[in-house]
Order: structure tokens, then sequence, then C-alpha cells
């Protein structure tokens, strides 16, 4: 049973030159820290707005996206801007930045102490307040591609019967449609590290995220032994879908240090902490195979004591037990 009582959906927002830089080691679509951290942005401007409304999960379903790099070929560049000129007159180095264009739809886990009379005003006010933000470090700007009535926010709020909330849910998944969702999965890393180690004991997660990361390709031998006997190359593929490496956090590197202990900080009232990026494996998922909404959505799950500051989502326990 799910625990999501209400859902606010910001369909088919249109972002502009987003931050294709996901981590030190991967780039293409946003991290979801990059979302999360818009939850958490709005969740203060909503207070300052005076909103009485709670943000807890989030979701992103991609329609479109236009990476801003070139085509073709093995090497893949970012196209680059030329900054102004420096103070003293001279030309200004490039910074590598890459960016893409994305066609998305926000969701979100909603909770309101507001009348439910009230449910649909605050989502235009929601909506009008993520159209000034940044989203991804990218611009939210009008989407001329879809038509306006198909842009509207969205107040779900899903029934307490199991039928009927499958068949709300059902109706929303139709509309998402074309699109795909960003899931975690754990439980491949977990697995094909176990594969490894069969054949490989001193294999660490590691080498079992980099080899899920790329296509591999194995070669046979068609009709060996014989004179027509020639080799083949075929793709090797451990699991099905659409599998990618992303970030999905931090981890400490470093003690935690009180606020101001560390110079240069740019908060002085917070404690700080040096730390590194958390991988793991995603995969994109068509919504039309989500069963609730859980599956799509993304939250918070740290572990202090472990110095561990990271996301989490659930569709991998239900298409694991699968």
């Amino acid at each position: 049973m799910s625990e999501v009582k209400n859902l606010l959906v910001l369909p088919r927002l249109r972002v502009q030159n987003a931050n294709a830089i996901s981590s030190p080691m991967t780039w293409g679509f946003p991290a979801m820290s990059a979302f999360v951290g818009l939850m958490h942005a709005l969740e203060r401007k909503l207070a300052e707005a005076s909103l009485p409304v709670s943000l807890g999960r989030v979701g992103v379903i991609c329609h479109d996206f236009e990476a801003q790099a070139t085509e073709g070929g093995y090497i893949r560049g970012f196209h680059l801007t030329r900054n102004p000129v420096d103070k003293t007159g001279g030309t200004a180095a490039i910074v590598e930045e890459g960016r893409i264009h994305l066609d998305i739809t926000l969701i979100f886990s909603i909770d309101t102490g507001a009348a439910e009379s009230e449910h649909e005003v605050i989502a235009h006010q929601i909506s009008e307040i993520v159209s000034g933000m940044r989203i991804a470090g990218g611009s939210v700007i009008p989407n001329r591609a879809v038509p306006s009535h198909k842009q509207r926010p969205q107040w779900v709020m899903l029934d307490d019967d199991e039928e009927r909330r499958q068949t709300q849910f059902a109706r929303l998944k139709r509309r998402w449609l074309p699109g795909f969702a960003l899931t975690l999965r754990d439980d491949y890393l977990t697995e094909h590290l176990q594969t490894l180690q069969q054949q490989h004991p001193d294999a660490s997660l590691l080498d079992a995220w980099l080899d899920l990361s790329r296509l591999n390709h194995v070669c046979t031998l068609e009709n060996e032994g014989e004179p027509n006997e020639k080799p083949v190359w075929q793709a090797q593929r451990p699991y099905r879908g659409w599998l990618v490496p992303i970030p999905v956090g931090y981890g400490a590197i470093s003690d935690l240090f009180q606020p101001g202990e560390v110079a240069n900080a740019r908060d002085t009232k917070t404690p700080f902490r040096f730390v590194e990026s958390l991988y793991s494996m995603g995969e994109w998922v068509s919504p039309h195979r989500m069963k609730q909404p859980e599956d799509l959505l993304w939250y918070v799950d740290n572990d202090e004591e472990a110095g561990l500051y990271r996301l989490n989502n659930d569709y991998h326990l239900r298409a694991s037990a699968q």
C-alpha cells in the first residue's frame, strides 16, 4: 500500500541550459541531487510566501532532451562560450561547462493543512514560483511545443481505496507518456559484484560499476573447426533495460568540523565536512511500468554516523522482488 497521499504535478516544463555535468565521472542528464535541491529551495520560497505546504519526495520524467555537444565520431565535445574579457582587458580562460535542454515533468509528494478547495490555487502559485527558479542551473522558459492545457499544474489527492488509487495513478501515467523516469538500481550493482567475484575474487564495487557502465562486446567463433569458421562480435548485456551510471550523493572523507573551524568555508554557522561523490546505477523506466508513486519518487536517506549523505528511490525494491 502506497504511503503517498497527495501528488503535485508540474507537467512539461522546458528547461534551457541545465547543467549536463552531473559529477566528476558522469555527464548527461542532471543528477537527482539537483532536483532534490530544487525541492528544498522551493520549500523555503513557499515558507516566505506563507503557503502551508511541505514537500517530501521528488520524481522527474524526461520527455525530451538536447545535449549541447558535438555529434558524430568517437569523440564528443561540449559547445562552449567565450567569456567577456577580464579586468585587465585580456582574454578570459574558457571554463568547460556542459549544458542540456530538457523537457521534463516534475512530481512532488506534498502535504498541507489547507482545505481541499484551496489545492488548485496553491498548485498554480507553486507553478508560478517554479517558473522563476533555476532547475539544475537551467532557466525555465515557455514550452511552445506543448499545448497550454497540457502544462497546467495538477494537485492529485490519491484515494485510500487501493482500486481507485490504481485507477488514478494509471490515468496520470498515461499523461506522462511518452517519457522515461530515472530510478535507482542498487540491486544490479550488488548482484553484478557477486558475479564478477566468482571469476575474479579481488573485484571491487568500482569494477562492477565500470563494467555495468559500458557496453561490452565478446568475440565468439561461428562454425568453429569448419572451413568457413569466422569470428563474430556480440554485445553482452547482463541485465535488460536502459542502465546508466549516476551519482546518488556524497560520502565523508574527513571528520565533521565545528562551524567556523575550517577557513574560507561558505557558511560559518553550519558544521563542515569534506566529501566525495557516491555512485550507483540507474535505470530509465517508462511510467507505464510503475505500480505506485514511490517507484519514481526520490528522497533523502542520510546516515550521518556512517558519513553518508545520499538519495534513495524504492523502485528496485519492487523490481528485484519480481
